[in-house]
């Protein structure tokens, strides 16, 4: 049989439900689609591909998933350190409102892409003003994005649109947008301070009506918990559970300040939590109770927010974080290398309501994947592949980048994109 790409020779970690890995393995990808997983000679004997790559001494894997950014923001990486959470939000709030336009967006998502491309990073979800510009951008790159009209009810958006015109403007949006396999229609709602309890369940009912994902940031800090608690009598996520809007069509991102009630809520209604351990530090908001999430069933995926507050849209880097810093606590089990590639790869798809589609090298499933090179010294010798991600990897050992079954960086160069003129581009915006 005739197919159009086979990935043959490296140990191909599927992240299937049992951490099957396939030693010698290789992965069939035909229209987009993956064929078959499974020893390397069993599938060259079979299929005949019009492309190949040799992943020899390497690993293969599902491409990560990014469940919480703001692209664009590479615009302003750099200009936001060592502030707190309400700091940060004063400046960056401030500088959106003079800088952003479709054509800045689209040049700062680019370089966003190409950075994310060398990381591994396949797909991610992406709050942010003016989406259709990211949307044109990722389509051209051939790269994979879940992103949709934003509400944020501010003095002065980007886009200098009312809330009342924001409403009729996403249902329209919405309407206009057609179901594709490893995607989703989303609604960004900003968060519970700022956006009323009366426009939250406006935004939601929405979202509902087309089956879209609704994403929020929320209980990021005690800061704007106190803030939310003050304005409307309930903290944010008590606030969501008590107008009825958690449930397994919503992701939150951060989820830092949570109590016991808090995280049952979550686990009851089957919500879901990206989780920003990089941008959690930085913004001194504290350690997100992964552990407790994870025990009590919440699906975690995990996100780098964006490049300002992270400086980084490096998944693998939140892995390792990830995998670290819940350790501080004195448990060296509280989230172990598995459970930590597990939340940037397939838990993270689930968190998008995209499991059956994304996440895992499975037959059926779209065919996002990476190859990692392990021949470098910090990754000799390989003993247990969830170990060397989690632990030894950097996203600079990510050699090949595959989404949707087209060849987004071949050999540690980008195929759909110039990165000189990338660079370059943004630079004449600064």
């Amino acid at each position: 049989m005739s197919i159009d790409l086979l990935v043959h020779g490296g140990d191909v970690l599927t992240v299937d439900d049992a951490g099957t890995v396939v030693r010698d393995g290789a992965v069939a990808v035909h229209d987009g689609e993956i064929l078959a997983v499974g020893p390397a000679a069993d599938l060259r004997a079979r299929y005949t591909a019009y492309e190949e790559i040799d992943a020899h001494g390497c690993l293969v894997l599902p491409g990560l998933v990014n469940a919480h950014t703001h692209l664009a923001m590479t615009l302003l990486r750099g200009r936001a350190d060592d502030v707190t959470l309400q700091g940060f939000l004063e400046r960056v709030l401030k500088w959106e409102a003079e800088l952003l336009s479709p054509k800045n967006v689209a040049a700062a998502v680019r370089l966003a892409v190409a950075e994310s491309v060398r990381a591994g990073v396949t797909s991610a979800l992406d709050m942010y003003w003016f989406h259709e510009a990211a949307e044109q951008v990722a389509r051209q790159a051939g790269w994979r994005l879940h992103t949709g009209p934003t509400f944020m009810d501010v003095p002065q958006p980007p886009d200098g649109m009312a809330y009342e015109d924001r409403l009729e403007w996403a249902r329209r949006d919405l309407a206009a947008r057609s179901r594709r396999p490893g995607g989703r229609p989303v609604l960004f709602a900003h968060s519970a301070y700022t956006l009323f309890p009366g426009q939250l369940t406006e935004v939601f009912a929405l979202a509902r009506e087309f089956g879209a994902l609704v994403h929020i940031h929320a209980a990021e800090n005690a800061t704007e918990v106190a803030t939310v608690e003050v304005r409307h009598g309930k903290r944010p996520v008590e606030l969501l559970d008590s107008l009825g809007l958690l449930g397994p069509d919503v992701l939150l991102a951060h989820a830092v300040d949570l109590t016991g009630p808090e995280i049952a809520a979550l686990a009851r209604t089957g919500t879901s939590v990206a989780h920003c351990p990089v941008s959690n530090l930085k913004l001194g908001c504290g350690i997100a109770p992964v552990a407790r999430l994870l025990g009590a069933g919440v699906t975690v995926g995990l996100g780098t927010d964006g490049a300002v507050s992270s400086n980084s849209l490096d998944v693998l880097g939140a892995v390792r974080q990830a995998a670290l810093v819940h350790k501080a606590g004195g448990d060296p089990t509280a989230v172990g290398a598995e459970q930590a590639v597990r939340m940037a790869t397939i838990e993270g798809a689930r968190a998008l309501g995209l499991g059956e589609h994304l996440g895992s090298l499975e037959a059926g499933k779209r065919a996002d994947l990476i190859v990692l090179d392990l021949d470098a010294p910090h990754l000799r010798p390989a003993h247990d592949p969830w170990s060397t991600l989690a632990y030894a990897a950097h996203s600079a050992d990510v050699r090949d980048t595959v989404v949707d079954g087209r060849v987004l960086m071949r050999d540690r160069a980008l195929t759909t994109l110039d990165e000189r003129a990338v660079i370059d581009d943004l630079a004449a915006l600064i």
